[in-house]
């Protein structure tokens, strides 16, 4: 019987930004109620960098810390090779999109990797877990202060943004919203780390529930400013092509890497999927702090897409890496089963159980393993001749 096809499915957060950005459409908040919105929104982005910080476990990653050239790898992917795509991406598609559209693609190969789905799904593929939360926790500590430069660099002192924050009030929003609290956070780890650790599932909702809050009212002041006017599906079309392009070269350029550097097949799981994610959770409020309200419904829309495409291709990656694992660990373990063979293999395991073959019984030693050997596939195979 043919094997099915087994897609991944579609991640129900999905939906649920999908009904923000309905709901924002056709009941955008205004005045009075989108300000409670906004307000909201910013209470609940400082809730989640604190519980980011207080999350990040010094143990995990000290443990997994030495596997230093690999982080360095990850990080090169993370704010070297994506900036340079996401340039190319805005280049390409500005003569085709709304500009501000064009600029989501480099505001999202902006941002830090992705932390619980990076995680996940090498565990689930089977790579090095210790490492995948290192290098995952490094790329997003390091893009609380490095993704705002870099968007100050390459978008607000290019003039991109047209109406948008300047660098000084970014950098000055940043600090207070997300990196002063990320830091007290982790600073109270010793004291409500333990708690934490034991109520992750009770603490999702505060990642969920913020982005949803911040997606609403950005989509809200989007629609009142007249974003379905700017944005159609040639649009739509143009920023899918772009990220499954973007995500398409990333990956084969991260296998290539990979091989090249020699890297065990746990950590190339790592170096895969914390090396080619985007981090919605992270980037969505610091879209709200990077950009004036009336963008920051564009900017993120490219971000969206890319965010649940990663998320396909990423899912069907795990569960091949992780098929090839279970087929490479049953053949170890039948090889385990089986007498050496060949007369070196024969006298080499001969020397370590101390068992002496003279030289003329070696010929009927070597024979007789062979003759096991088949005999012992004919069982491991369930009788097959």
């Amino acid at each position: 019987m043919a094997a099915r096809i087994k897609l991944p499915s579609v991640d129900p957060f999905l939906m649920w930004l999908v009904g923000c950005v309905v709901a924002a459409s056709v009941l955008p908040a205004r005045g009075v109620v989108l300000a409670g919105f906004d307000f909201a929104a910013n209470a609940a982005i400082v809730l989640l960098f604190f519980l980011h910080g207080a999350k990040l476990s010094r143990e995990a990653v000290l443990a997994g810390i030495g596997h230093w050239r690999l982080h360095l790898m990850t990080l090169a992917f993370t704010y070297i090779l994506f900036p340079v795509l996401g340039l190319a991406a805005q280049a390409v598609t500005g003569r085709f999109i709304d500009p501000t559209l064009a600029m989501g693609l480099l505001f999202l190969a902006l941002l830090p990797s992705t932390v619980q789905s990076s995680i996940a799904m090498t565990a689930m593929a089977g790579g090095n877990v210790a490492a995948a939360v290192c290098s995952a926790s490094l790329s997003n500590l390091i893009g609380v202060v490095l993704t705002p430069l870099l968007v100050a660099v390459f978008i607000h002192s290019s003039g991109s943004v047209g109406g948008g924050m300047d660098g000084l009030a970014s950098v000055e929003k940043i600090a207070g919203q997300l990196l002063l609290p990320f830091v007290v956070g982790h600073l109270l780890r010793p004291l409500i780390g333990k708690w934490i650790d034991t109520h992750k599932k009770l603490l999702q909702p505060v990642d969920r529930s913020s982005v949803l809050l911040v997606v609403y009212s950005a989509f809200s002041a989007a629609v009142v400013n007249g974003v379905w006017l700017r944005v159609g599906p040639f649009d739509l079309g143009v920023l899918l092509a772009a990220s499954a392009a973007m995500l398409a070269v990333v990956i084969a350029i991260n296998g290539v890497a990979a091989r090249a550097a020699g890297l065990a097949r746990e950590d190339a799981i790592v170096l895969l999927f914390c090396g080619s994610k985007k981090s919605l959770v992270s980037g969505v409020p610091m879209a709200g702090a990077l950009f004036a309200p009336a963008q920051v419904g564009i900017v993120i829309l490219p971000l969206m897409i890319f965010h649940q495409l990663q998320l396909f291709v990423c899912a069907w990656l795990a569960g091949r890496w992780r098929r090839e694992g279970e087929a490479l660990a049953a053949a170890e373990a039948e090889a385990a089963l089986l007498p050496p063979q060949g007369e070196a293999a024969a006298l080499a395991r001969a020397g370590e159980i101390g068992l002496p073959v003279p030289e003329e019984c070696r010929a009927g030693v070597t024979a007789n393993l062979a003759l096991l050997t088949r005999h012992a596939r004919t069982v491991l195979d369930g009788g097959k001749a």
